[in-house]
């Protein structure tokens, strides 16, 4: 009896120890389910905002940059919001012009009231409060354009010039009110050549009328300095008056070849046969900044009898920077001849790779739609050629566009792209919805595999879609 007893205790306690792995090994399982379900962290949006309410000048300003490079405007509310009782230096100037730059208005009372009180601020806050009332078109602003300018502070009177013209845009009488005060300031002041040339920018930019007879006069000045003359005529080209064309038809044939070059470039908003005659002999003009000018008005006119000439200085011409004005003008006229002279551009694979992909660019801008899968295939065959620049330049153009056809090459990059192809394929699904990706989006989020980088964009996509 006692032996059975002894025994039944013997088993009970191996049964307990051998038992007890499990029992442990349960537990664990148990715990490591927890800490798995535990909530992830903070997401790039909340980090972001959290830089936004308790960062560094130097941590706003490198978000900043950040927000610009990815072209992310999410926190723009919170931005203006630090812009309404920041008085960093380093802070306002980085909002006003990531504002600025897009033209993206919010601003404009902060800006006034650091104009107003510019005594208690640093000159470079100024200078930006000054240059983005003119960024965003601010007729709010005139009036305060306008008294620094009667002020006469020599530290703020260049960028209140111009800026005022800006600001006075797309309002008739602010226009004219504008206008006046620059034509006064010009004739009763004696302001520098420096500033002479910007209240002659300015008024081309404010747009008025009023003062047509007085950039005329100065065209057609044989004394006056060749540098007033070509703003003048850049000038009248943006008012855009008919009354200013005779000057302009004069400059074209003018001794000089820049004013030549800015009578030309000048021409793009007007019409008429003689205007049309003008920009065509501008292609024959040996100066490069002619030819440059006539393709741009040809651009700027959708002039269709200007295709051969783009055609032969896209293929042609010696100079670079001609050839590529001359494929923007044939994307800009965009008739059935352009097209296909840009189709044989973009389709020759014997062709400049660089005026190929600027051409590829035309056709994805006009119909996005009609031309992505054929120049995914252009890239397919610039990567099986390993002609790298050419593939790198046709997913550049690519990335940005909107197209269904971008989603299995989006897919395709985000399983075996490198870090480049990888960046392309998420603002491809950012940009096209491509929800469908989640899970390989998703496999991004591993910094360790794919890097900070990837990582980061990975996390902002899937933000920006919702998931």
């Amino acid at each position: 009896m006692k032996f059975n007893c002894l025994f039944i205790s013997i088993m009970m306690f191996i049964l307990f120890i051998i038992g007890s792995p499990a029992v442990k090994a349960q537990e664990a399982a148990e715990e490591t389910s927890v800490s798995t379900n535990t909530p992830e962290g903070p997401s790039i949006f909340e980090r972001r905002l959290d830089i936004i309410n308790f960062g560094t000048e130097t941590e706003i300003s490198s978000l900043i940059q950040t927000l610009r490079n990815e072209r992310d405007y999410t926190l723009d509310d919170k931005l203006v919001e630090v812009a309404q009782t920041s008085r960093n230096r380093n802070i306002m100037t980085g909002i006003f012009s990531f504002f600025g730059e897009r033209a993206e208005k919010g601003l404009e009372e902060r800006a006034i009231r650091i104009i107003d009180e510019r005594d208690t601020e640093a000159n470079d806050v100024v200078l930006s409060a000054i240059n983005y009332l003119g960024w965003v078109n601010a007729v709010q602003g005139v009036d305060t354009l306008i008294e620094i300018i009667n002020s006469g502070e020599a530290r703020f009177l260049n960028t209140a010039i111009r800026a005022l013209g800006r600001a006075a845009n797309g309002d008739n009488t602010a226009a004219s009110n504008a206008a006046q005060l620059l034509l006064d300031h010009y004739k009763d002041n004696n302001p520098s050549n420096e500033n002479q040339r910007e209240i002659i920018i300015a008024l081309g930019e404010a747009g008025s009328s009023l003062p047509i007879t007085f950039l005329s006069d100065i065209i057609r000045n044989p004394d006056e300095r060749f540098g007033l003359k070509m703003v003048a005529l850049e000038a009248l080209g943006k008012i855009a008056d008919p009354e200013g064309l005779d000057a302009i038809i004069e400059a074209v044939a003018a001794t000089d070849p820049n004013v030549r070059s800015s009578a030309i470039a000048a021409l793009g908003p007007f019409s008429g046969e003689q205007v049309d005659t003008a920009i065509l002999d501008g292609f024959r003009d040996s100066f490069v900044r002619t030819r440059i000018g006539a393709a741009q008005a040809a651009g700027s006119r959708k002039l269709e009898a200007a295709v051969p000439f783009l055609r032969f200085r896209a293929e042609n011409d010696e100079n670079t920077q001609v050839r590529d004005e001359a494929v923007k003008a044939l994307g800009a006229i965009w008739s059935t001849e352009s097209i296909t002279v840009l189709e044989s551009i973009v389709f020759n694979r014997r062709g400049n790779e660089r005026l190929r992909i600027l051409a590829g660019e035309m056709l994805l801008n006009n119909d996005a739609l009609g031309y992505t899968g054929r120049i995914i295939t252009e890239l397919e065959e610039a990567r099986t050629s390993n002609q790298t620049n050419l593939f790198n330049g046709f997913l550049r153009i690519l990335g940005p566009v909107v197209s269904p056809e971008l989603e299995m090459l989006a897919s395709r990059f985000l399983a075996n792209g490198s870090v480049i192809e990888k960046l392309y394929a998420l603002d491809m699904a950012a940009n096209n919805n491509f929800t469908s990706l989640e899970e390989a989006i998703r496999s991004c989020l591993d910094e360790r595999r794919n890097g900070a980088a990837i990582a980061r964009r990975a996390e902002t996509t899937l933000e920006k879609l919702g998931l």
